[in-house]
């Protein structure tokens, strides 16, 4: 598959192995920081933190991503899998709550293997924490290997999707995606101390003038899931970064309480189970600092 790269919806068909695909990916995994992190849901980092890994590169490059050094300026460190499986084992032993994949569709080949070579030593859950653009075949291919999925559904409308991230296509291939994890991790588990076992968390996060559009991702949410495999968790942290282009002047505020407390009011209406954020979330102190520290 690293010959003819198809494992994300963009099917770029990159060689992998002799060039990078659309994500900045080739063949070996990038990592730019392994640490404990606890500013994931309650019920992700509820004791110690996630252990998490942060890839580099990303199937959507959003124009106005908060991890905007590591997946559209592609820093970070190459290593092999032993090394990324020694990362996962280093996490534990530090007291994770679990392993906590970032943004890692590009590389789950690379995962699967490292994950093959120590997963019997794990005794924590394997987070797939990504933004929710995958392919069925990527979610079956890791049947098996992951415990919890918490994906991102940005976008309702394929003219906002292509405007910020160049995928018209994102919501069609992005809720097949997440039907498809939440049918395979099946209903939510807890551990003694609430933290997750199994199941899925699926994140929004609002955006400034898009509120009608979040909307519609609520109530098809409502439609489609159920309370008793999925958790929502709505974001409020968007910050407008200097880097984001005059082409979108829109992004260029925070969102308001209006905004924000509308898209919380109906997931309230709609009976809807899950987080919600404080506006304080919305700064840049909530950034990891990519030092390629723990790699």
């Amino acid at each position: 598959m690293m010959n003819n790269c198809i494992l994300c919806p963009r099917k770029c068909g990159a060689d992998r192995t002799v060039s990078t695909g659309f994500c900045g990916a080739g063949e070996h995994a990038v990592v730019a920081k392994a640490s404990l992190h606890k500013w994931e849901e309650p019920c992700i980092s509820y004791k110690n933190g996630a252990g998490t890994v942060f890839f580099s590169g990303c199937n959507l490059h959003c124009c106005f991503c908060q991890n905007n050094k590591i997946s559209n300026e592609l820093f970070g460190k190459e290593i092999t899998d032993e090394e990324l499986s020694d990362i996962f084992l280093r996490l534990q032993d530090m007291g994770a709550d679990n392993i906590d994949l970032v943004t890692p569709s590009h590389f789950i080949l690379n995962i699967i293997n490292s994950l093959d070579i120590v997963k019997h030593k794990l005794q924590i859950p394997i987070v797939y924490n990504c933004g929710g653009y995958e392919s069925v075949k990527a979610v079956e291919m890791l049947d098996g290997y992951i415990d919890i999925y918490l994906p991102d559904l940005k976008y309702f409308s394929g003219e906002i999707s292509a405007k910020y991230s160049n995928a018209p296509d994102y919501f069609e291939k992005a809720s097949k995606a997440i039907l498809a994890m939440t049918a395979q991790v099946g209903k939510l588990k807890y551990n003694d101390e609430g933290g997750l076992l199994k199941g899925t968390v699926i994140r929004h996060m609002v955006l400034p003038s898009h509120r009608h559009d979040s909307m519609e991702i609520i109530k098809w949410i409502a439609e489609n899931t159920s309370n008793e495999s999925v958790l929502m968790s709505i974001m409020n942290q968007y910050t407008p970064f200097d880097f984001i282009s005059d082409k979108y002047p829109e992004l260029k505020r925070r969102v308001t309480k209006m905004e924000y407390n509308s898209v919380v009011h109906l997931a309230a209406e709609l009976g809807i189970n899950g987080f919600t954020q404080q506006k304080s979330s919305a700064s840049e102190e909530y950034v990891p600092d990519f030092d390629l520290s723990g790699i």
